[in-house]
Formats: C-alpha cells, sequence, structure tokens
C-alpha cells in the first residue's frame, strides 16, 4: 500500500467533494472513509486512477450519509444525481484548505489537528499518537474544529501568516508515537511552496531543512541532548543545508523579508559554519536585530542576548540579558550560561538548577541538572572554555 500517495490525494479529494456542495465536515469523514476503503481494496486491485477511485468512494459515502439523515432532508436537491464516475478533475484545492485549517476561529492546536487530518491525510489515531493522547480526545478536538469552520466560506484571500504559524506549530512537535511530525511539516510545507509564490513559505521551508539537517546529531545514544557546539557537524545533513540555502538566497533575492526568513538566516549561519569556533556571531546578530524589528518578540530578544555574548563577551550578553524579564522561558537557563562563560561557576551552578527546576521539557531538564552537577563537581576551578556548552541555544 502505497500510503504517500494516498495522503498526497487527500486534500484534493476533500476539495472535489466541498466544491460539489458537501459541508467541509461531512465531507471530510467521507473522504477518511475512502482511505479506509483503499487501504483495503488497492493491495489487491489497483485502481488504473486513484485520485478518481477517491473521488467517487468519498461521494458515494457522503451520499449514503446524507440520505439517511433526516434531519439534511433540504440536501435532497444535491444528492438527487450522482455525477458520473471518470477522471477527476485536475483542480487542486490544497490551498484553500490550508487557509480553512488555521481558520482564526480555531485555537492553535485545533488548528495543527485540523491541518493533519485533511491536509496531512492522517488518522485520528495518528494524530492522537503523535501527540500522545486518547484517540477519543483527539476525535473530539477534530470534531470540533470541523464544526467551526464547516460553514466558513473561502471567497477571500486567506492569511497566509497564520497557516506558517499552524505548520511551524507541526514542526517543533518533532517525532512522537508513529508519526514523524517534523518530516511530516516539511512534506506539507513543500507542498504550499508549490501552490503558493510567497518569499515567508520560501523561508518557512528553508528553515526547516536546515534545522531538520541537524537532527541525527541533536542526541547522543542514551538520548541525552547535544549541545550545538559540541555536535558532531559530519552527521549533519549536508544536502538539506544546501537546498535550505539555496531556497532562503532565493526567497532574500525578492526583498521581502519576513521572519522566518530571518530565522532562516540564523540558521544557515550556524549550518555552514565548519566549527563551532568559525561561527560568524556578529552577522547572527545582525540578523536577531532584523528578527526582533519584525517581530518585537521577548524570545527574540532572549536568544539575541546569547548571541551578543559570543559575538562580544559574557558581560555584553548579561547586559542585554539585563533589559529583559527574567519570567520569560530559558531566561534564567541563559544567564547560568553566560555567567559560566564570565567565570563564575559558582552563580552558574545555581541558575543550572533553578533554570532545570523550571523546565518543562524532560530532555532539556536532564541537560540542565547536568551542567549544574558538573560546575558543583569543579567548584573552585576555572570557566569553561569559550564556546563550551551552549545550554541557551534555542535549537540544539
Amino acid at each position: 500500500m502505497n500510503e504517500a500517495l494516498l495522503r498526497s490525494l487527500t486534500p484534493s479529494v476533500l476539495g472535489i467533494l466541498v466544491r460539489r456542495g458537501a459541508d467541509f465536515a461531512a465531507a471530510e469523514d467521507a473522504v477518511q472513509d475512502a482511505l479506509v476503503e483503499a487501504v483495503r481494496v488497492w493491495p489487491g486491485d489497483m485502481p488504473r486512477d486513484p485520485k478518481g477511485w477517491l473521488v467517487t468512494v468519498a461521494w458515494r459515502r457522503f451520499l449514503d450519509a446524507t440520505r439517511a439523515d433526516a434531519s439534511r432532508r433540504r440536501r435532497e436537491d444535491l444528492v438527487d444525481e450522482e455525477p458520473a464516475p471518470g477522471p477527476a478533475p485536475a483542480t487542486d484545492d490544497t490551498l484553500q484548505l490550508y487557509f480553512l485549517c488555521a481558520h482564526p476561529s480555531l485555537t492553535p492546536s485545533s488548528a495543527v489537528a485540523l491541518t493533519l487530518r485533511a491536509v496531512g491525510g492522517l488518522t485520528t489515531r495518528q494524530i492522537a499518537r503523535a501527540y500522545l493522547v486518547p484517540e477519543a480526545t483527539m476525535a473530539q478536538r477534530i470534531s470540533r474544529a470541523k464544526r467551526t469552520v464547516s460553514g466558513v466560506r473561502l471567497d477571500r484571500p486567506g492569511d497566509v501568516a497564520t497557516v506558517l504559524r499552524v505548520l511551524y506549530l507541526v514542526f517543533n512537535e518533532g517525532y512522537s508515537g508513529d508519526v514523524d511530525l517534523a518530516a511530516e511539516a516539511i512534506r506539507l510545507a513543500r507542498q504550499l511552496a508549490a501552490a503558493i509564490d510567497h518569499p515567508e513559505v520560501a523561508g518557512l521551508l528553508a528553515l526547516m531543512l536546515l534545522h531538520h539537517a541537524r537532527r541525527a546529531a541533536r542526541t547522543a545514544p542514551d538520548g541525552s541532548l547535544v549541545p550545538l557546539a559540541e555536535q558532531d557537524r559530519s552527521r549533519w545533513d549536508t544536502r538539506a543545508i544546501a537546498e535550505g540555502i539555496g531556497i532562503l538566497q532565493t526567497a532574500l533575492s525578492r526583498d521581502r523579508l519576513g521572519e522566518f526568513q530571518a530565522q532562516a538566516a540564523i540558521a544557515a549561519l550556524h549550518a555552514d559554519a565548519p566549527t563551532a569556533e568559525e561561527t560568524d556571531w556578529v552577522q547572527i546578530v545582525e540578523w536577531y536585530d532584523e528578527l526582533a524589528a519584525l517581530t518585537d518578540s521577548p524570545v527574540v530578544r532572549l536568544n539575541r542576548a546569547v548571541a551578543v555574548g559570543e559575538a562580544d563577551g559574557p558581560r555584553a550578553g548579561l547586559a542585554a540579558l539585563a533589559a529583559l524579564d527574567d519570567s520569560l522561558p530559558r531566561h534564567t537557563a541563559v544567564a547560568a550560561y553566560l555567567h559560566e562563560r564570565d567565570g563564575d561557576p559558582t552563580v552558574a551552578a545555581r541558575l543550572y538548577t533553578d533554570a532545570a527546576a523550571k523546565a518543562t521539557n524532560l530532555a532539556e531538564r536532564a541537560h540542565l541538572t547536568r551542567q549544574a552537577a558538573r560546575l558543583n563537581a569543579r567548584r573552585g576551578g576555572g570557566p569553561s572554555k569559550a564556546g563550551g556548552d551552549r545550554a541557551a541555544d534555542p535549537r540544539p
């Protein structure tokens, strides 16, 4: 069974049903039924026109459900005649489905789940496993989301920025359960890039590729985090890095800078450095300045403080950090790292311990705890070497 083929056809089949008059929720249910039937039938009898087969089966399932529901008799005019089977139209409705699933009336978690289901073609069970929640919980979340968007008309341009934020949320879930959400987000971003010519779409795709290229080196065999400066760069995916940089350069040449392009530029500078010591931190600070001007995000300014500490020394980094709210997530971890770089292991160890207590991610908590233990074990020694453990790096 070609699961990739089924998932790639899902948006088009769903879009065809919606254009024929089915409301989104009913159409999505019918498409899922058709996918289940394809998994059962195709291994022994692969259709000549897979998309047309799915459209026919999904439409029949929709008609059956509609006719069986007495409360929907107002649709009788719609279901009197079934379109004759034949080649499915070539219209690609993927872009419209992106905008529908990223509707502003949905919560971020609901938008992500609906995108994975309607555009990604994942089953409710797969999405539930990826998010480590019961299948019934995820089914309720998706059902509520579908009801919310069922009456929405896509007669105006959608908000590209919202779609990109949803895709980045998917990407940042990484890997859990039996679905690799980072790889899935890249697949969906490629679809979006093929459907819409927008520099920020290209910027997000480049950012994902550049971050994903370091994936194999981010964890040790025991599952512990490996800081960026200590990663084995021979394990980085050079093809993904080259592709990401190429996409980014094309996007930047259009002179319509956005936050994802700026983030990708920072990731590209990390990926392009042969060693941690050769990282162009001065240019990274400049890109963080651009990013801060675009977003005015305190998290961006926090990451900028780390970069300033590398470019101009830990005292400069601490000065930049002092201007920020100390309740920011990872603020304490950044302070610990900069104090260690400044030669104060006692304060750094205490701050690493505090940061570990605040960490919400188990792997990050374990990493920060190890940093505190390392400094406590060598209390009284000199400062760590410059460019050592980068506990505060936004993405290891």
